[in-house]
């Protein structure tokens, strides 16, 4: 079964055209890489599988549930996204456990203490994400990749079948971003983590455990399928605009932009 189908997909937002024809399927223990530049349509294909924007046309299932046809309220459920924008509504005096266990009903700024298995839960995943040093700690002390871990526990809290990371290392510093990195490669190792799927501007961020990569260009689809067939310099070139030299060394992507921008 297909985790995520999507058939001729199109948005339109008054007279422009955000996506056209766009065609993706994500199977089990698929972790796919999406990227584009700005405006390449990448956040709105993501809003209209989570059910924040409705398509225009074409065809959205989601675990074997059509878009338009299930309740997409009961099917986001099944979702977790980790975004910016969830990370900006979070308020100051959270802790690392409540954040996590409120993941089970998908609310921000729980403000009842979890119990009993949902507390014992809570302490399991923000082991899971090494943070359980972290339960006690506020919202407004933990750095960014301390962030970003504790709501990605957060996610595992609600037993979602596919985590969408979009950019989850912006604002994080060459240090605290490789060891975010590491972190993450080791989460997806785990039986127990969902299909991943990382939206990111930069090819030094996919990881060996990203199989797939899906490339957006205009709102159309650019290139998808394995990742050492979509991640190269011509096409990355081409949905960037600008001369970009593509090298994999040592299990990863390094990128280089050729002179002569102006």
């Amino acid at each position: 079964m297909s985790i995520v189908s999507i058939q001729d997909l199109t948005v339109h937002r008054g007279k422009t055209e955000i996506l056209r024809g766009i065609n993706w399927e994500i199977k089990q223990r698929e972790n796919w890489v999406v990227l584009g530049s700005n405006g390449s349509g990448k956040t709105t294909l993501l809003s209209c599988i989570t059910g924040y924007v409705t398509p225009s046309g074409g065809r959205i299932r989601v675990l074997d549930q059509e878009y338009g046809k299930a309740d997409w309220r009961e099917l986001r459920k099944q979702v977790g996204l980790v975004s910016s924008s969830v990370r900006q509504m979070i308020e100051d005096d959270q802790v690392g456990l409540d954040i996590v266990a409120s993941g089970r009903q998908a609310v921000i700024n729980s403000w009842k203490p979890p119990k009993g298995k949902q507390r014992q839960q809570a302490l399991e995943l923000l082991e899971q994400v090494e943070c359980e040093k972290l339960a006690a700690r506020p919202w407004a002390f933990l750095s960014q990749g301390e962030r970003q871990r504790i709501l990605i526990g957060r996610a595992l809290m609600a037993d979602h079948k596919i985590l969408i990371l979009d950019e989850p290392c912006a604002g994080l510093d060459p240090v605290a971003r490789e060891r975010f990195l590491r972190f993450l490669q080791r989460l997806a190792e785990s039986a127990q983590t969902p299909n991943l799927v990382l939206v990111t501007h930069h090819v030094e961020e996919i990881l060996h455990c990203f199989s797939c990569a899906l490339l957006l260009k205009g709102g159309e689809v650019l290139a998808q399928g394995r990742v050492r067939q979509v991640v190269s310099s011509a096409r990355l070139s081409e949905a960037f605009g600008a001369g970009l030299s593509i090298r994999f060394s040592g299990g990863r992507f390094q990128s280089r932009l050729d002179s002569g921008l102006s």
